[in-house]
């Protein structure tokens, strides 16, 4: 995949009064001081006062309260974009770059950002790092785009520490297929062996899907329309084994009517298109702990919620955001562009 189709532009916050976010209920989104004007796309939330965010120029950033946020970035790190951050406390997480060759990289701290190690570099240069994803604090799975026709997994069973190649079947790419590394979940796992990848760029869209922990992958066609560089699908998030989403569009026509997403109850063997609100661009799925048949969708058009696994949908807000993820039904954040970050303030999400 080119450059292009993995650099997302900056839009300007005018586009926050997208169709449909008038309706929304009470204000469901409330900003929060970053500190940066960076790029965000990466977050990982561990509890309704602990989450970590990441993106452009080696930036990291944590709160540990809920309501202010620290810089603790990596040093020797500025012209690393870490797109995916995964935290196992508030003293714990890895940050993932994304970019050709040696710019995929992953760090690791283990005290709250005061210090960071380089745990892995991507060492084929034609390579390019979209995701990470964990079953739990040890068993993990990171995501690249296809090298010598078929995408690349990598496997680790120590926390992130140490990564290896795994010879995964399944994966081989179709001409101009890639992934979008725009939100840190065009992967996502489920239970302890499950794992999907969606993708786009190419002549369809297509999702994949492992239950052996990574080993071997179905793919299976998506209705969201692909066949440019900017189109496809973005993000995938499944509520147990088999019922599931994904979502995506045009991230260059945010506002563009077209399908943007797909709804799976068999796994992901097969999928049907269904329309998230608000209509338009959505980059980031999301399910909520403590709601189980709770999805969350946004993205430039702006965001929204399911109350039924992705049957029906109710909009949050309009303002555009790259990512979103959630504590409890009524605890959340959302990063985004000009580093945007916005707490989830309203109603309960079940």
């Amino acid at each position: 995949m080119q450059t292009s189709l993995r650099v997302l532009p900056l839009l300007p916050l005018a586009l926050s009064m997208l169709a449909g976010c008038a309706h929304a209920a009470t204000p469901a989104w409330v900003a929060q001081d970053s500190g940066v004007a960076v790029e965000l796309r990466g977050l990982s939330v561990v509890s309704s006062k602990v989450a970590w965010a990441s993106g452009a120029k080696g930036t990291v950033l944590r709160t540990i309260d809920g309501e202010h946020w620290q810089a603790v970035s990596v040093p020797d790190a500025a012209g690393i974009d870490l797109r995916d951050i995964h935290a196992v406390d508030a003293d714990t997480a890895l940050a993932m770059g994304a970019g050709s060759g040696a710019a995929s990289r992953i760090y690791r701290t283990t005290d709250g950002g005061a210090s960071w190690t380089l745990v892995v570099t991507n060492t084929v240069a034609a390579g390019f790092w979209d995701a990470m994803a964990f079953w739990d604090a040890r068993h993990g799975v990171l995501f690249g785009d296809p090298v010598d026709g078929a995408f690349q997994v990598y496997l680790t069973d120590d926390g992130g520490a140490n990564w290896r190649p795994s010879t995964a079947k399944g994966l081989a790419a179709l001409s101009g297929e890639g992934a979008f590394a725009a939100s840190g979940t065009c992967l996502s796992v489920a239970g302890t062996r499950d794992a999907w990848i969606v993708s786009g760029s190419a002549a369809q869209a297509r999702a994949f899907h492992s239950a052996d922990g990574g080993m071997s992958w179905q793919a299976a066609v998506l209705p969201i329309p692909a066949g440019a560089a900017s189109r496809g699908a973005f993000s995938v998030a499944f509520l147990d084994a088999r019922t599931g989403m994904a979502a995506g569009g045009d991230y260059r026509e945010p506002a563009l009517g077209t399908t943007n997403g797909a709804r799976s109850t068999d796994g992901g063997a097969t999928w049907q298109a269904a329309a998230i609100l608000p209509a338009g661009f959505m980059s980031v799925l999301a399910t909520v702990p403590g709601a189980p048949a709770t999805l969350v969708a946004a993205g430039l058009a702006g965001s929204g919620w399911s109350p039924d696994g992705g049957l029906t949908w109710r909009v949050l807000g309009g303002t555009p955001v790259n990512t979103v993820a959630f504590a409890s039904p009524r605890s959340g954040w959302a990063v985004g562009p000009r580093g945007l970050v916005m707490a989830y303030r309203g109603q309960a999400l079940r």
